[in-house]
């Protein structure tokens, strides 16, 4: 071992020791002995050392009652092993205890004053054997770093745990290591996102609060402010901590703090008048009897945090209550234990203070020395010491078989003290198992505060497990954002921490339905579509024009309308069939083409309702057929009154047999259409489809065309019909007024083409139910414009104005008056006016018969063949 020490330049001068030897507090003599470093006294003077000035010696003061009973806890344990027959027989153990004074300047003085003992001179060199065998302490993770070959019972700083840097290192504390996480997981049970914290400014606090903020990172807790403090920390430097945790927005303090840095943060909090907040504390403070008093109540209740389990250590407390003055009394630090604990001194000079008489008792006294209710780090105290006898007594037994200590002896020590009954393990890194208890600080009925065990925490192998056995009776909420509802998602506000958010709607097709936050929102599976809150996935809305719903109500009572009325028309017809007007409009063709008008007016309904195969290929087959139908009868009609009136001499004849001829037109020009949907159906025919592309929130039911060139060919050759209906009526539009039929038939096409030239962009964009809305709007308007077109003009003469359905007014009076015209050689009729032209033909056909002639235009065909045309 080192010792502090210099060499003489010459060589006969003996090393001596620089400075005064440091001598321990407590003390006994044996055959082992094992070092203590306690933090007896808890103040050091605070001074500005100078480089050109030997700095004053350093004097403690405040004895620190929790500490000195760790010392005496440790003295109690040797006197066990010392009285023990079967734990080091015939070996004494002794004790050299020191003062630590919670500081590393201290703690490096008794650490010298532990290897080097009293002795000021060493001999000719600086080496030799240390005056101790093992060392227990210190109470701090900094003080324990300078110290070697020790055991702690306290010091948990992480960074112990490296065996490269500290070999002989063991303790009987688990390291922050875990507690760091479980702090974490502990704050993410109560759903704390955004906490403050503080810490000690020494490698205590720094390594602890590292880890906890790497761990809850990860838990997905923010930080706000991180503040140090140190007993050595300036009156200003405390004030601005405590002037950033009352600003700062956390409900929430994780409080990395040992007991000094506790006392210095909570002085200043009371001045302030700190309140409201969670304290969540180590295992350093959070079982600390002197703060849990009256005077921080109102800042620390409700406090929780993880402890070391407690125990009892029988005979512990007799043997504390037997600590007397007269035991030493030439040990300073017994009296003034004494004189501090009962407000005395054994001097009669000290004015203001009674006289202490060595008659009082510490039974009578409450205080940390006294109480052994809350044994936790006593516990690992007397836990060290008896690890350190066990490992002597299994190095003893290795000796005395071979020269040399086997090393591997002193990871065998199992402590199995029958006080405790714990077993008591050190793992590679000379750590224990990681065992704490969660402690809450409450109110007794007497209203005092109470350390409260509501939960565990527990480590083994690779199993983590947190458990609490109750819910915090008012839970405060330390968050940067309220939770996002369900139905709503997370978004990060940019130069914010994660737990700083705002929140969104989920997109439509997405829901979040967690109780927790969400950072996205999930989406809906296909057939399922998200509510309007958004939280849940409903089916989604499948959609066709229905006869329940409005639009398809009117167009359906369009349709009945339309084929009633079409119907009431072809009754009217067939009423007045033996009339002139209905005999000169081509009866036969007419009563077809009503009929096919009302097919066209039914046909619409087929496109109402819920699409199945049947009604998918009946629908567009029906369409087809039904206006090929009509329009094949409106272009038979047209062509033949074209022909009948551009006869242009009296020698041209209309053909004998035109009525059959009309019939195989309108079959022929319906049967091509018959071929095509029968193709159409055979190839490819239409069926029902669920639409989910065009309307992402809902299905749209509709008639898949199957084969688009099929839909297209019908109605194109439909369009073809009437093109080629437009052309002829065209063409035949200037007959005379009152036969002007040609002109109702140009009209009439007219409006099918401007209808259906429009429906073809109006179907193409129109979405959903709406593309069958516009097939059927331009199924019905082009039906009502045929019918109102072609027989509106016929059934207003038939109803209102009977007196112009008459023989002379067909015939036209000049016909009638004037027969006594000049003829041709023939016998055929000379007419030169050629504007009445047809109407004179019209009237000669209501006086004469024409057997064997056509029977839907005999009227043309006779005058044909008796009049001579004057073009």
């Amino acid at each position: 071992m080192l010792t502090m020490g210099v060499i003489a330049e010459d060589e006969t001068a003996l090393c001596e020791l620089l400075g005064s030897p440091v001598l321990p507090l407590l003390s006994k003599k044996g055959d082992i002995t094992i070092g203590g470093a306690f933090s007896v006294y808890t103040q050091t003077p605070k001074s500005s050392p100078s480089l050109t000035e030997t700095p004053e010696p350093l004097i403690c003061s405040r004895i620190s009652f929790r500490e000195f009973q760790f010392a005496q806890t440790m003295m109690f344990a040797i006197e066990e092993i010392n009285n023990s027959s079967s734990l080091l027989p015939n070996v004494s153990v002794g004790y050299k205890i020191f003062d630590s004074c919670g500081s590393t300047l201290p703690s490096t003085r008794a650490a010298m004053g532990l290897i080097n003992g009293q002795e000021r001179t060493f001999g000719k060199t600086c080496t030799g054997q240390s005056t101790v065998h093992a060392i227990v302490g210190a109470s701090k993770s900094s003080s324990t770093i300078v110290l070697s070959q020790i055991i702690s019972h306290f010091s948990t700083c992480a960074c112990l745990s490296n065996r490269k840097v500290h070999p002989s290192f063991f303790r009987t504390i688990p390291s922050d290591y875990y507690q760091s996480r479980a702090l974490a997981q502990l704050v993410k049970y109560f759903g704390w996102t955004w906490v403050g914290a503080v810490r000690s400014d020494n490698d205590y606090g720094n390594n602890g609060m590292a880890t906890f903020i790497e761990a809850a990172t990860k838990e997905g807790i923010c930080v706000e402010y991180s503040e140090a403090i140190s007993g050595s920390s300036s009156y200003e430097q405390v004030e601005r901590v405590v002037r950033v945790i009352k600003t700062g927005t956390a409900k929430v303090l994780v409080a990395f703090l040992d007991s000094d840095g506790m006392d210095i943060l909570l002085e200043e909090a009371l001045r302030q008048n700190l309140t409201g907040l969670q304290w969540v504390g180590s295992e350093s403070w959070i079982t600390a009897h002197h703060l849990a008093t009256m005077k921080y109540s109102g800042i620390l209740y409700g406090s929780i945090g993880f402890a070391i389990k407690k125990a009892k250590v029988a005979g512990l407390q007799d043997f504390l209550l037997q600590v007397h003055p007269s035991q030493d009394p030439q040990n300073h630090i017994l009296k003034e234990f004494w004189e501090e604990t009962f407000g005395c001194s054994f001097q009669s000079s000290l004015q203001g203070t009674k006289q202490c008489s060595g008659s009082e008792r510490l039974r009578d006294i409450k205080n940390p020395f006294t109480d052994v209710s809350e044994l936790r780090i006593s516990n690992n105290v007397y836990k060290a010491v008896y690890a350190v006898a066990h490992a002597m007594h299994s190095m003893l037994k290795c000796g005395e078989n071979s020269e040399t200590v086997n090393a591997s002896c002193t990871l065998k020590s199992i402590l199995q003290p029958k006080e405790s009954g714990e077993k008591v393990y050190f793992d590679e890194r000379g750590d224990p198992a990681a065992t704490y208890q969660l402690v809450n600080w409450q109110r007794n009925p007497a209203g005092d505060i109470v350390f409260v065990v509501v939960g565990s925490y527990d480590i083994s192998a690779s199993e983590k497990m947190l458990k609490c056995f109750f819910l915090l009776s008012q839970r405060p909420v330390s968050v940067c954002s309220e939770s996002c509802p369900p139905g709503f998602r997370q978004a990060m506000i940019k130069g914010k921490p994660i737990c700083c958010f705002s929140c969104i709607t989920c997109a439509a097709g997405e829901i979040s339905n967690s109780t927790t936050d969400s950072a996205k929102c999930s989406p809906c599976p296909l057939g399922y579509w998200s509510n309007e809150d958004h939280n849940k996935c409903v089916p989604k809305v499948i959609e066709f024009l229905s006869y329940e719903e409005t639009m398809g109500t009117l167009l359906t009572a369009f349709s009945l309308f339309g084929a009633g009325l079409t119907l009431v028309l072809l009754f009217v017809f067939f009423w007045f069939r033996h009339t002139p007007l209905v005999k000169a409009s081509n009866s036969e063709l007419s009563f077809l083409l009503l009929f096919s008008l009302t097919l066209c007016f039914l046909c619409s309904l087929t496109f109402i309702g819920r699409p199945t195969d049947w009604s998918c290929m009946l629908r567009h087959v029906a369409f087809g057929i039904a206006f090929a139908l009509c329009i094949s009868c409106i272009l038979t009609k047209t062509i033949t009154v074209v022909i009948a009136f551009k006869a242009r001499t009296p020698g041209n004849r209309v053909p004998q047999c035109l009525a059959s001829h009309q019939r195989m037109g309108v079959v022929g020009g319906t049967f091509l259409q018959v071929l095509v949907c029968v193709a159409w159906l055979a190839q490819a025919p239409p069926f029902p489809h669920k639409n989910t592309i065009y309307a992402l929130e809902r299905i749209i039911l509709e008639c898949n065309l199957g084969s688009s060139i099929g839909f297209w060919v019908v109605l194109g050759y439909i369009g073809l019909l009437a093109v080629l209906c437009l052309i002829l009526a065209f063409l035949a539009r200037k007959l005379p007024d009152n036969f002007n039929e040609a002109k109702f038939i140009t009209f009439s096409m007219l409006i099918f083409s401007a209808v259906w030239v429009t429906f073809i962009p109006a179907y193409v964009s129109s979405p959903g139910k709406f593309t069958v809305a516009v097939e059927i709007f331009a199924i019905l308007a082009s039906s009502f414009g045929l019918l109102f077109c072609i027989f509106a003009p016929k059934c207003y003469i038939l109803l209102l104005k009977p007196e112009r359905n008459t023989k002379s007014h067909i015939m036209g009076r000049d016909l009638m008056q004037n027969t006594t015209k000049p003829r041709y050689s023939d016998g055929s009729l000379y007419i030169s006016n050629k504007k009445k032209n047809a109407l004179y033909l019209s009237a000669l056909f209501q006086t004469h018969k024409a057997p064997t002639m056509c029977p839907l235009f005999i009227h043309s065909s006779f005058i044909l063949g008796n009049v001579k045309l004057l073009m």
